[in-house]
């Protein structure tokens, strides 16, 4: 989970189709490689949504020439985001979704047309009860989902979209797909560097050529002092972002009381069926074996680095801090430790309130029959599992609870990831939550502890807010009492009436980084003098 998801939006994303050129994603479908040249598609999909009235989304030549299969939307928004720049393709937000419509694809030929109606079964429609009359008065914008390999939709580089339209109480309204949204080039600087690889355990896994990526920023004396190595803090960001969310044009100044300078590294985790946390998974790929064997090697050669894992040390918040300690769990000599906040579940027994163990349990209600809360805000519950789930259907691939399963579920015969609970009563299925127990970081713990405890040493450093806005302190709590029992030495803090967002707001940055460069300077680990 993070913030992320629902603020952040990459500027510059608003592109006429150029006259030419070629988008390289490596998409599986061969339309997309050949797509976005002049051809001659003409394909019309008509949405009877006001009295009277229908919306037609017409594809330019420009962007297709071949069959296309996949999905298509309809996002609808208040007139209000026209005053602020905020297209209805932006969403939906997690706290405030608007009105959107879906509907799959297959084999849609040239000219063609494909009608949805919200009588339709095969339309999805979000939220659930919607209807014509909710629709009236706002704006709308058409997406077409051409790449599958990005999380995001209608922002995803590679994607259709139209112009914002208004819709009007009768009459026909039309929407021409001829935009795309374009790859966002990395401004890169002198203090800031783009390291990009091919990875050949990845690729040789999706059947196409996968790449990983990390934003390196430099520390104030590297280009002065081109004898010397540095440390490495590499940080995993939370669900939504990615490298291009920590560029800067200056080098960090360091605030240790250590005197220590590092270099950091944020990586890009996204995947086109969310947040792949850098755990292998039957559905992602090899994406933690990918990043150590083939990631880190790339970096100490490209980069001064001490190119030892002393000097290495993780970070990151959310479902970055989720990340940074599953690799510091699962490859324990390879980092110098972990400093995770706010983490994804750690314990299984309390996903977001929910034990997954238990007979019985439901992703939608609780024991008691009461609604189920996702996310709260000042105390008070605002998003709930069951909108939540039925919006991310409407989505498709990529969303936050959608992520889970594609990193814990096993690959089903259908190619997607196995389905934890149902999509319309929320009944858990007991063998999958079963098959999820290799990724609960507590569990894996304990049965491990033997070989792992002296590994992790002084190594574990996890920060909750006790208030968590996602409820993911009960967890944190679950899993601080499981290594007080084995007798660990890891460092796992709540701090009191915290929450997801203002978990930092008392110093934690500079705390974290004290820690990491006292740990990089004790005697037992490394001397800094000793890579001048």
């Amino acid at each position: 989970m993070d913030v992320l998801r629902f603020t952040s939006r990459r500027p510059g994303q608003a592109k006429s189709i150029p006259q030419s050129g070629l988008y390289g994603f490596g998409l599986r479908r061969p339309v997309l490689f050949a797509g976005f040249v002049l051809c001659a598609l003409l394909s019309q999909v008509a949405l009877a949504v006001v009295p009277g009235g229908t919306i037609s989304v017409r594809c330019d030549p420009q962007v297709q020439t071949a069959p296309y299969t996949g999905r298509v939307y309809l996002f609808f928004s208040e007139p209000r985001g026209a005053q602020t720049g905020e297209e209805p393709r932006h969403g939906p937000s997690w706290f405030d979704p608007q009105p959107f419509l879906s509907r799959d694809v297959t084999n849609w030929q040239p000219g063609e047309a494909v009608t949805f109606s919200l009588s339709d079964p095969a339309v999805r429609r979000f939220p659930a009860e919607l209807t014509p009359e909710m629709l009236q008065g706002r704006q709308l914008q058409a997406v077409v989902r051409f790449n599958p390999h990005v999380p995001e939709i209608g922002t995803g580089p590679g994607n259709g979209y139209s112009a914002v339209a208004a819709l009007k109480d009768s009459g026909p309204v039309e929407l021409v797909v001829n935009s795309l949204v374009p790859e966002q080039a990395f401004p890169e600087n002198q203090w800031t560097k783009l390291l990009r690889i091919r990875s050949d355990k990845l690729s040789r896994f999706h059947d196409r050529d996968v790449y990983l990526q990390g934003a390196v920023t430099l520390p104030a004396s590297y280009y002065k002092e081109p004898q010397r190595r540095y440390p490495v803090i590499i940080e995993v960001p939370g669900f939504g972002g990615d490298h291009l969310h920590r560029v800067r044009s200056e080098p960090v100044k360091e605030s240790n009381s250590h005197g220590v300078e590092f270099i950091r590294v944020m990586l890009d985790p996204k995947c086109g069926l969310g947040h792949h946390v850098f755990a292998n998974s039957a559905n992602n790929g090899p994406y933690g074996d990918a990043l150590v064997e083939e990631f880190l090697p790339a970096l100490n050669s490209q980069f001064r680095t001490t190119g030892t894992p002393e000097g290495r040390f993780l970070t990151g918040h959310s479902s970055g801090g989720w990340s940074s300690l599953w690799l510091q769990v699962n490859y324990p000599e390879q980092f110098a430790g972990t400093w995770s906040t706010a983490p994804d579940p750690v314990d299984f027994r309390d996903f977001q309130q929910i034990d997954l163990y238990r007979s019985g349990e439901n992703m939608f209600t609780d024991p008691k029959g009461g609604r189920r809360p996702l996310a709260r805000m000042r105390g008070e519950p605002i998003v709930f599992y069951d909108t939540f789930s039925q919006m991310e259907d409407v989505l498709g691939d990529g969303g936050q609870l959608r992520s889970f399963e594609a990193v814990f579920s096993r690959r089903g015969a259908d190619g997607q990831p196995v389905q934890l609970w149902d999509r319309l009563t929320g009944k858990i299925d007991p063998a999958v939550a079963e098959s999820w127990q290799p990724y609960d970081i507590r569990l894996q713990l304990e049965k491990n502890w033997p070989a792992l405890g002296p590994k992790l040493q002084g190594k574990l450093h996890v920060y909750m807010g006790t208030e968590d806005t996602f409820y993911l302190e009960g967890a944190t709590r679950l899993l601080k009492e499981s290594l007080a029992r084995m007798g660990s030495d890891a460092h796992v803090e709540l701090i009191p009436g915290r929450n997801h967002m203002n978990l930092f707001a008392d110093g934690l940055h500079g705390r974290i980084e004290n820690e990491m460069a006292a740990k990089f300077q004790s005697p037992a680990d490394h001397n800094l003098q000793n890579l001048k």
